[in-house]
């Protein structure tokens, strides 16, 4: 995950209810373009997704760096009316089947089966996403020839597999619904039916390579003006085509909450407790599972994509990394844009690139071991940034939320002070950098503990062990300037050009990264 995608938990938020478009009696001039492509979508009711909570702090985040989300608008659409987004209304239990209060529910009765029906009524709007994905986004642009066939089964994965899969436990939960709209028992039918959620690691680890793929086709305008298309229509509920392709790994993560608010509700002596127990126990280890296995894939993706301008850069535990702790763009002191991984033992300092129509990562000095990597955080203004022009109009802004790693090793040395987009993404760098460090440490059966700067302490002498380079080299190398630096953050150069600039800059470079 990374560092700046953390999510924390939030609270199951509702929708208000739907809204009506005004009537009015103004003619407007039919686009034929619009028109058309209007008629290949078929009708699908869109009644609307709840918000759902992310349960887990993710270490990997499925936007790309350098390819913005948002589309711009599109000419034909400046001047054309607001389009009017159908709602999904918030359903409630009591509402829902009329409860009475002479039925003589006791008040944690009637929140057990709000539980129920807020899980019951979750299937049934999963299942409904997923259908509109396939009928408004995956059907035309197959139709319309858009994307290939290929593409298409890679950006939307096992998603058809999903459908019957919620609609089984769907068609079970109604029917132990009573006529009175109450049900007495879930559990077991959790018990038998959670299992199957196992089929979900193959559609999220997908969703990495499926997220870079879309980035990349957004860049076809045809395939943007399409998505920008839905997005301004009413079925959308302005989500894109990537929130709809999400909702089941949000779905998944949300199933531990639902079933805890269930359980809070049921009484000690209710036979639904042991099983609602049971079903927490194996939903935990599903998602724990998927996760650890999303985690992997996502390595591997990135570790394909990753370019080295020359045999001495390939380093073993690059090859032997099985977890991908976090990774992000960073800026040097120059604020030039560099993409850094952090995977188990190594940190890995790259460049983004352009090559054979694909984004990769071409390798930025070598890799650095993590157990000898040096830590520091720095102080807001404690940088100077590289170049005249820029010392002389820096403002604070720009000096601050900058971090230093570096790494001596006979006579290789690097220094490279990075700054993140945020006190907060910073922090999270830091804390997954010494996570790191500790648990190598730890590992290689070294005792003692990390201080708040990523330095090593002795336990017996209290000490402080620099891994790497001494603080007063530290400085002297930060301050200090490559002759051969180049100051861009363009990050879609063509890879040949990049290799050109890394040759002449020779191996034997020192100092901070400037790029």
């Amino acid at each position: 995950m990374e560092c700046n995608g953390a999510i924390s938990a939030h609270c199951n938020l509702c929708l208000p209810g739907s809204s009506n478009s005004l009537p009015h009696n103004k003619r407007v001039k039919p686009l034929s373009r619009v028109t058309s492509l209007a008629n290949l979508i078929p009708p699908v009711k869109a009644t609307p997704l709840k918000r759902f909570s992310q349960t887990l702090q993710r270490s990997i985040s499925f936007r790309s760096e350098s390819r913005p989300d948002i589309l711009a608008p599109r000419p034909w659409s400046r001047n054309a009316a607001p389009s009017s987004t159908k709602r999904r209304d918030s359903k409630l239990w009591s509402e829902t089947f009329d409860v009475c209060v002479n039925q003589m529910l006791t008040s944690k009765e009637i929140k057990r089966q709000e539980a129920i029906f807020e899980l019951s009524q979750g299937e049934e709007d999963l299942i409904e996403d997923l259908k509109l994905a396939k009928k408004a986004y995956h059907d035309p642009m197959l139709k319309l020839s858009i994307m290939t066939e290929q593409e298409l089964n890679q950006i939307f994965g096992t998603l058809d597999s999903l459908i019957p899969l919620h609609e089984e436990l769907l068609s079970q939960l109604r029917d132990v619904r009573k006529p009175d709209g109450s049900t007495e028992h879930v559990g077991p039918i959790l018990v038998g039916w959670l299992p199957c959620l196992s089929s979900y690691d193959s559609y999220c680890s997908n969703q990495v390579a499926a997220k870079a793929l879309l980035d990349h086709k957004k860049q076809d305008h045809r395939v943007q003006d399409f998505l920008q298309r839905c997005l301004e229509s009413p079925f959308s509920r302005k989500l894109d085509l990537w929130n709809f392709l999400d909702i089941p790994r949000s779905r998944l993560v949300k199933y531990p909450l639902l079933l805890r608010e269930i359980l809070r509700h049921t009484p000690n002596d209710n036979p639904d407790q042991q099983h609602l127990e049971e079903a927490i126990n194996i939903i935990q280890g599903i998602v724990a599972e998927i996760n650890t296995k999303t985690g992997e894939s996502e390595c591997r993706y990135y570790k394909e994509r990753l370019l080295y301008l020359e045999e001495g850069q390939k380093d073993s535990l690059i090859d032997s990394s099985r977890v991908l702790c976090c990774h992000g763009e960073l800026k040097n002191n120059r604020g030039v844009k560099l993409h850094v991984f952090l995977f188990q033992e190594v940190l890995v300092i790259t460049r983004a690139v352009t090559h054979n129509e694909q984004l990769c990562y071409q390798l930025y000095r070598q890799p650095i071991p993590v157990k000898d990597l040096l830590l520091e955080d720095l102080q807001d203004g404690e940088v100077r940034l590289g170049g005249s022009l820029r010392g002389a109009f820096s403002n604070n802004e720009r000096i601050k939320n900058f971090f230093r790693v570096s790494f001596k090793n006979g006579s290789q040395s690097q220094t490279h002070s990075l700054q993140a987009n945020d006190t907060f993404n910073k922090q999270q760098w830091l804390n997954c950098i010494r996570q790191a460090k500790e648990t190598v440490l730890c590992a290689a059966g070294q005792a003692g503990v990390l201080d708040s700067e990523g330095s090593f302490l002795n336990p017996t002498t209290g000490s402080r062990e620099l891994q790497g380079e001494t603080k007063l080299e530290q400085m002297d190398q930060s301050d200090s300037e490559s002759d051969c630096s180049m100051d861009t953050s363009e990050v879609s150069l063509d890879c040949e050009h990049m290799e050109q600039t890394d040759s002449s800059c020779g191996n034997s470079r020192h100092g901070e990264s400037n790029v």
